[in-house]
């Protein structure tokens, strides 16, 4: 599922860390994109919507619809 929405494979962080805990926040937010239900869209355009719509992206960080 990583590999589809975020393109996984192609991530070039992989001194130290750094590939470990890019890995942490793309399960965070695999996570909030699939628990949001207001909309019937895949993860990857969910990803895309939010990057696009900053009310969207608040609401998916909130976990609720957005408040103004």
């Amino acid at each position: 599922m990583l590999d589809v929405a975020f393109d996984e494979d192609r991530v070039r962080a992989r001194t130290g860390n750094a590939a470990a805990n890019l890995a942490v926040v793309r399960h965070m937010a695999l996570n909030l994109l699939k628990s949001e239900a207001t909309l019937k869209l895949g993860v990857a355009n969910k990803r895309r919507r939010a990057a696009w719509n900053r009310s969207y992206l608040l609401q998916l960080m909130t976990g609720g619809p957005d408040r103004g």
